[in-house]
């Protein structure tokens, strides 16, 4: 089966790509037959996915895909918790809001009134962000009324390409687990949780697993793109889920970190925790493949160097990243720090500024060049991952020698180093395209092609370099965590 190709379209936060894959001697090889920007759009004030813009390119890609020789399979990764609402017509209420959209700012309070904090993660265990689906749809059921009541159905973004595509209405877990209604237990969407926010069960469609079909290309998609009939497959569609595929080890307990906008650290365990003090300390409870937990913690990652040079480039500096990693590692260390993940960070803007603010507001040096204000992003990123693995190892109880970092951030290694160093660990940086690497392997696995797992991995390892990075300077680094921690962790 190793003639069979493979078409994985695999959305970001700032662009989406479709890749094909062919596995030949053990190895896959990855060819990009599309790219194309995925920017949403502010309009009335609000911040929308350009949905229908992002499905005309999985078109485009469909259309590539078989100008180049055709393809045996389909399957679809994007972000978590954003959504669209299905009509009784079957059709599309509104473009899905896009999860940095101010509007669910304030809604955990709101929700809250109704169900604890800590009973909801008792239910769901996912970290509390303002932007979870449970919070979006509160707001939906409370504010915009006569648009929710419209909505018959709900389909996360993985799940509406997928009806769009085949027809066919279903909720892959692992996407699913990230909207804080999924009862991490008996992976169902929770009746209880619905009811305190005033959300009828039945809007949600039947959840499967990662490796099931969503159906296959409808008739009125294969006349339109000139293509033939083939399976959709429910990839692990959470982008992080399918990364976590990808990790290239073959032990059963390993550390993470999927390395993009967002910087999601963590590991994967056969069940929950769901205790007060994993609540307190906001790890979460996420769907993996297999139906295991990935349990981590979502930390605002290159989303502050990405929107850093989009400021600079405003202000008419186009700068490039290997630019901006020299200027960060020849500024001295360790004069200032920021928690990533305050609230400071979290919308689209100049975040430069915001750097420098924080730093002025918590009295410490306050960092003007751009070497300055980058250095102090990425030992802050590092710092945050050494807070990070010091809990995890705590709430598993086991202990975690090595770091494995994959994903597109990986290209930047003073961050790899930094982290290998903030952390006291030896890191293994790679594969860069672990999303759709993991995508892929899910697809081959409901194919056939591959038996499991641990044959995909032993894949990977023969097929991707894996870069290592040894921790330098501990003792600097130790000194420093404490400094940040004074300014960085609430």
């Amino acid at each position: 089966m190793e003639n069979k190709r493979i078409l994985a379209f695999d959305f970001g936060a700032s662009s989406g790509r479709a890749m094909i894959c062919t596995l030949k001697d053990g190895k896959l090889n990855l060819e990009e037959i599309h790219r194309f920007p995925n920017e949403p759009v502010k309009v009335g004030g609000k911040l929308y996915w350009d949905i229908l813009r992002l499905f005309h390119e999985i078109k485009q890609g469909i259309t590539k895909a078989t100008l180049s020789g055709g393809f045996d399979y389909l399957g679809i990764d994007t972000w978590g918790v954003d959504y669209g609402l299905i009509n009784e017509y079957g059709e599309l209420v509104t473009n899905p809001t896009h999860y940095r959209d101010e509007s669910t700012i304030g809604m955990p309070e709101e929700v809250f009134k109704s169900i604890s904090k800590e009973e909801l993660y008792s239910v769901a265990g996912t970290q509390c962000l303002n932007f979870n689906t449970v919070y979006q749809l509160a707001y939906a059921a409370k504010y915009r009324k006569d648009e929710f009541k419209l909505g018959k159905k709900l389909l996360l973004i993985p799940d509406l390409f997928a009806y769009f595509l085949t027809g066919k209405m279903r909720m892959e877990y692992s996407n699913a687990s990230t909207t804080n209604l999924l009862d991490a237990s008996d992976k169902t969407i929770s009746k209880e949780i619905l009811e305190k926010i005033g959300v009828d069960k039945d809007i949600f469609p039947e959840i499967i697993m990662a490796g099931e079909e969503y159906g296959v290309l409808s008739d009125e998609i294969c006349e339109e793109l000139h293509c033939k009939k083939v399976p959709v497959i429910a990839v692990a569609t959470h982008d992080t889920a399918s990364a976590v595929v990808a990790v290239p080890t073959l032990n059963k307990d390993y550390a993470y970190i999927s390395c993009g906008t967002w910087s999601l650290f963590g590991t994967v365990i056969d069940k929950p925790i769901l205790s007060k003090e994993s609540c307190s300390i906001g790890y979460t409870n996420e769907g993996a493949f297999d139906g295991k937990i990935r349990y981590l913690k979502n930390i605002m990652g290159l989303w502050l160097i990405q929107q850093s040079r989009n400021e600079w480039k405003r202000q008419g500096l186009d700068v490039s990243f290997d630019e901006m990693e020299k200027a960060a590692k020849e500024a001295e260390p360790f004069k200032c720090f920021i928690d990533p993940d305050a609230p400071d960070f979290v919308a689209p803007g100049n975040m430069p500024k915001r750097v420098t603010e924080y730093c002025k507001k918590t009295g410490q040096f306050v960092p003007t060049t751009m070497g300055e204000i980058l250095r102090c992003i990425y030992q802050s990123l590092a710092l945050k991952y050494k807070y990070s693995i010091e809990h995890l190892e705590q709430l598993t109880g086991k202990k975690y020698d090595c770091v494995h970092m994959i994903g597109g951030g990986i290209k930047d290694n003073l961050l790899c180093s930094m982290t290998a160093s903030a952390c006291g660990r030896t890191v293994k940086a790679g594969p860069v395209e672990a999303t759709v690497t993991g995508n892929v392997l899910v697809q081959m696995m409901s194919a056939g092609m591959i038996k499991d797992l641990d044959e995909g991995r032993k894949i990977v390892l023969n097929s991707f370099p894996v870069k290592t990075f040894e921790a330098e300077n501990t003792a600097d680094w130790e000194k420093a965590y404490e400094t940040f921690k004074k300014y960085s962790v609430k």
